[in-house]
């Protein structure tokens, strides 16, 4: 099978660095190059030192335009912050040939061309897209709780949101919150029904179910650990449990990395993974669904290879059949 030639730009911070650790290992492909303006000419494992050994890649801080045009290039990766991505696309010019796959959250308003990459929402149309803009990683959690119901219309009430996220959600860059003597031994609210990612989430439901225009009470919570999130997801439910189960078996069931459990989950179960672990449970009139993910890989950085994947013919779970902690 060809193999696929990727370039990263903004490849030394955490999104970044998952890539190129997924990417390393996947068996279609090639990292033309790994660019960066704060650690060129470095080798990666100077700035992601888990990868000592396993590739002598150096991060290139050549002209970009140079980069985007060389020969064979099938796709680009853009990690860099928030904002950067318009600019990006603003200042150069990417070849026709070369598709991009974009982790900020500049294009997931399917604008300028970009598909939403949920791969669960819409895997076909990405499958056909040339642009895609990788959703975030509460809005992944939170959309992969909620799907089955828009899609079967049952999203009649307003939802009401739990979830909590590892200090890899806040990015690389140190701020008051990151740090680990206030982080460590401590918890906090954020951003409480006004979070950026409510916009993908409602955007991503009245596409299954149009004219959803309940309230989405989302509360988000920062966590003392550094990956994972978790969120618990309720509303009034009319259906039996053994329904709602069968509704949620039948929709995921084409989709490799998404799974309904029957026992309790917990975030060890999906960190280092693609995975979205899903539980649901019935009480006094309310559906409760449990969503568990990694916010760097099935939110952020394996999705997009997920995406990839599709984007290119390859089996959709290529380079993706990672290893969880479990203890």
């Amino acid at each position: 099978m060809a193999q696929v030639h990727i370039g990263i730009i903004g490849a030394a911070g955490y999104t970044g660095g998952e890539l190129l650790r997924i990417l390393i290992n996947h068996p279609q492909a090639t990292i033309a190059f790994a660019h960066s303006k704060s650690q060129a000419g470095k080798p990666v494992h100077a700035t992601h030192t888990d990868l000592i050994g396993d590739t002598d890649l150096v991060f290139s801080g050549e002209e970009i335009s140079a980069l985007l045009g060389q020969e064979g290039l099938d796709v680009i990766f853009l990690c860099s912050g928030h904002g950067e991505s318009k600019k990006f696309l603003a200042e150069y010019t990417v070849p026709d040939s070369v598709r991009i796959i974009d982790l900020s959250t500049d294009f997931r308003d399917e604008s300028e061309g970009f598909v939403y990459g949920l791969p669960e929402l819409q895997r076909d149309t990405i499958q056909q897209a040339t642009r895609i803009a990788n959703p975030g990683c509460f809005a992944t959690s939170i959309e992969l709780a909620l799907l089955p119901l828009a899609h079967a219309g049952l999203l009649k009430e307003a939802v009401h949101v739990s979830a909590i996220t590892g200090s890899t959600g806040a990015g690389q860059a140190l701020s008051t919150t990151t740090h680990f003597s206030w982080r460590n031994n401590n918890m906090s609210i954020y951003k409480a029904f006004t979070h950026q990612h409510l916009k993908e989430i409602r955007m991503s439901l009245t596409k299954l179910q149009e004219g959803f225009g309940e309230a989405i009470n989302f509360i988000p919570y920062r966590g003392d650990f550094t990956r994972g999130i978790m969120a618990n997801v309720y509303m009034p439910y009319e259906g039996s449990l053994e329904e709602a189960l069968e509704l949620y078996r039948s929709y995921y069931a084409s989709h490799p990395f998404t799974h309904v459990s029957v026992a309790a989950i917990d975030l060890k179960q999906v960190v280092n993974t693609n995975k979205g672990l899903l539980h649901v449970e019935k009480h006094d009139g309310q559906l409760l669904i449990t969503s568990a993910i990694d916010n760097l890989t099935k939110g952020a950085s394996g999705q997009a290879v997920q995406n990839m994947n599709l984007l290119f013919g390859l089996p959709e779970d290529a380079g993706l059949r990672l290893k969880a902690p479990a203890f």
